[in-house]
């Protein structure tokens, strides 16, 4: 448990139907076994201490008896498991049977969370033996005056973002199971004692089933069902485990197997999403009952993330889906354009095309937009705009590009109109700062909004979405635009998605290829030898590591600390702490200093979970402070 991640397990222990002794050990074992391997939740089968396929002998009270003393011997036998533990067991009371899940820690009863949608259909007949619950009543069982029954939900002291609600089997079927109504009084882990049998497809179906249902309630979801030892009379049970997060798989076991699934659930993640819709969380009636219980803060000092944690989290790291999206964000951006064209009722598209991957993945989307209207591509009008540092490689793959593409293009050196201008503002030529630099970007706009009003066009802006984020673009320069297709596209996506139509597009395969190969640079420094001298990622650091960052700052907006340990575990052997920490401080301080040039966008399509449109998605004052943030990242050892 750390930085709100806690390791949840789901158990399937080897059992013998109605052998209670045995199966105790058995779960013992697994309790123990999970506790070693710091997971702070384990979930057990329904009605795993007696075995759920016992049949009639559910009415015999020597079973029930017996299914009371293991618990008290699994209690006694885990006292000193720092571990919240939900197992399955048949409780007698007030003459009715109700198929339950007794819930400790530490050797103390919780609670008694029971089955409320029996299962009737089919090969089951639970109505024959067990009562669902209605209500919830306090009942002394194995020692402890505990509640038993439906509305049972556990919230944790310590961490105030972590609470669970319990449901039993089939439950989690109904049309309106007992895990909506848990979610809404605050329950994100919902664990499953499940029973079901195997038939062919159904493990899919159940898994499908989780994901969904986790995604539903935006909550973490672990099932554990029963296995090896119950009866194959009729049925096969196959020992199914699934963990979900919000509609992600995040563990699965094989069928057939026994023994434990653990998964790193990240609750911040859940409560940040539930904050954001603002569906969830009310004063919890007086039907509930909310059970405190924590931890020993020692328990988890050795915690050691297992969860794995991708490097671009907003890429796919499935080829597969990868591609599928990459078309679909293609298809988004120039749909947006269509739409902006159409409604001006402009034929003609201008914009600068360096020879880098944005200006080049921007001609791309409006090339398709053209296509998509039927417009002639002549109307799409390039211009390569050298100065001072453009080299000769990028230049000439810009008018490979326009030319294979079948657009305008046309050279119009900018460096006697920024000499010109140096002369009227008394600047330097040689002196190589910010003016230097940024009188090229903005005469290169001014050049492209004036061809775009001769012409009658629209002004297609390049930036990315991670250049927006550090503020890497000059005020009212290469910042302004009349429509932005790339304005929600990180850099690390921009590669994918320049590569995806090299793959799918052969006339352009070769310069696209060669575009991707060359190192991102805004080219306003003079060049070294003919080659770029100003590398981008030298100066704001590698963008994989910045696209990171922002991608939980903005996304699930987690703490510095959090977002630095992150890292740590998703470029393992990558970067070193220091050189993580030295970027991520940067990437905060110039993300709330820049802020000033997001709050006056264009317009453009938003295509993902992350935005700066001050429209719509991520809004923070220009002036906002940035200490409290600077100062935890100071003090991350």
């Amino acid at each position: 448990m750390k930085d709100s991640f806690v390791r949840v397990a789901a158990a399937t222990p080897e059992i013998k139907v109605a052998d209670t002794e045995y199966n105790a050990e058995a779960i013992i074992k697994l309790i123990k076994e999970a506790a070693f391997n710091e997971a702070a939740v384990i979930v057990f089968p329904e009605l795993a201490i007696t075995g759920s396929s016992c049949g009639d002998l559910f009415y015999n009270r020597t079973l029930l008896s017996a299914a009371q003393n293991a618990l008290i011997k699994i209690l006694e036998e885990t006292e000193y498991c720092d571990i919240l533990v939900s197992v399955g067991i048949p409780v007698p009371y007030m003459g009715k049977l109700y198929n339950a899940a007794a819930v400790f820690k530490s050797g103390e009863l919780l609670a008694l969370p029971a089955k409320k949608m029996l299962c009737d259909f089919g090969e089951n007949s639970e109505s024959r033996y067990f009562t669902p619950a209605n209500g919830t009543e306090i009942i002394s069982f194995c020692g402890f005056e505990v509640p038993m029954g439906e509305n049972i939900i556990l919230s944790n002291a310590s961490l105030s973002d972590f609470t669970l609600g319990f449901e039993i089997g089939s439950d989690a079927f109904a049309p309106c199971p007992p895990s909506v109504e848990l979610a809404k009084m605050g329950a994100n882990l919902i664990l499953n004692s499940s029973a079901s049998a195997e038939t062919v497809g159904k493990a899919l179906f159940k898994k499908n089933a989780i994901k969904y249902y986790s995604e539903r309630i935006i909550s973490a979801y672990a099932l554990a069902s029963a296995g090896f030892g119950e009866s194959t009379t009729d049925l096969v049970f196959g020992g199914q485990r699934i963990i979900a997060e919000n509609g992600k798989l995040l563990a699965e076991s094989e069928l057939f197997t026994s023994g434990i699934t653990y998964a790193d659930v990240d609750f911040e993640r859940i409560a940040h999403e539930r904050r954001r819709i603002g569906a969830f969380g009310s004063k919890i009636p007086e039907t509930f009952n909310n059970i405190l219980f924590d931890y020993d803060e020692e328990s988890f000092d050795g915690f050691t993330l297992m969860r794995h944690i991708p490097q671009k989290p907003f890429i796919p790291e499935d080829a597969n889906e990868l591609k599928l999206r990459c078309k679909e964000i293609l298809t988004l951006q120039a749909q947006g354009l269509v739409k902006r064209l159409k409604h001006i009722s402009a034929t003609k598209a201008v914009l600068a095309l360096s020879g880098g991957l944005d200006s080049t993945l921007a001609l791309l989307v409006v090339v398709k937009a053209f296509d998509t209207l039927g417009l002639d591509r002549k109307g799409i009008l390039t211009y390569s705009m050298p100065c001072f540092g453009t080299t000769e490689r990028t230049k000439s793959n810009a008018q490979t590009l326009a030319e294979a593409l079948g657009v305008s293009f046309k050279e119009i050196s900018i460096r006697d109109s920024v000499t010109q201008h140096f002369k009227d503002i008394g600047q330097d030529p040689a002196k190589l700062d910010v003016t230097f630099e940024n009188s090229q970007a903005r005469e290169r706009t001014q050049v492209i909004m004036d061809i775009a009003n001769m012409v009658g066009g629209i002004v297609i802006g390049t930036g990315d979405l991670s250049e927006l984020a550090l503020g890497w673009a000059t005020y009212n320069g290469d910042h302004m635009s009349m429509y932005s297709v790339n304005a929600s596209i990180p850099k690390t996506l921009v590669r994918h998605l320049v590569n995806y139509c090299a793959e799918t597009t052969e006339e352009i395969k070769d310069v696209l290829l060669d575009i991707l190969d060359t190192p991102v640079s805004p080219e306003l420094l003079p060049p070294k030898d003919g080659e770029i001298s100003q590398k981008t990622e030298d100066l704001v650091g590698p963008y994989e590591l910045h696209d990171f960052f922002i991608f939980y700052l903005v996304r699930y907006g987690f703490s510095p600390k959090k977002i630095y340990n992150m890292a740590l575990t998703a470029f393992d052997g990558v970067y070193d702490a220091e050189t993580i920490k030295k970027w991520l401080k940067i990437c905060f301080r110039r993300f709330f200093t820049q802020q000033f040039k997001r709050s006056c966008l264009p317009d453009g399509p938003k295509v993902g979970s992350v935005g700066f449109s001050p429209r719509g998605d991520f809004k923070m004052p220009s002036d906002a402070s940035f200490n409290i943030w600077m100062k935890e990242i100071d003090e991350i050892e």
